[in-house]
């Protein structure tokens, strides 16, 4: 059997990506689940939040070889934002009152 190395290659560079993969399928989980399931923005809402924090902890405990995409700037700014994006989202999630 032969093997392709460039598909191979790309396979394994998507691979990498694993840790960006979590954060974005938490956050079209919880954007599902905020437009499709009747009255539970505010789950949806805390799944995205949480789905943010996830990622703030994957920035700090991966080395950087592992983050892949997760890295934009440096580690303090990259955990900065999705911390803060996080927080706020749970926040403003728990504080809006429902209808």
């Amino acid at each position: 059997m032969i093997v392709d190395r460039r598909e191979s290659g790309v396979a394994a560079r998507s691979l990498q990506q694993w840790p960006l993969l979590i954060v974005v399928g938490g956050v079209v989980l919880g954007l599902a689940i905020a437009v499709l399931v009747d009255d539970s923005w505010r789950i949806g809402c805390l799944v995205i939040g949480g789905s943010l924090l996830v990622g703030a902890v994957e920035r700090i405990v991966l080395p950087r070889r592992d983050a892949g995409l997760m890295q934009v700037r440096s580690q303090t700014f990259d955990v900065g934002v999705l911390a803060l994006a996080g927080v706020a989202i749970i926040v403003l999630a728990l504080w809006v009152h429902g209808n």
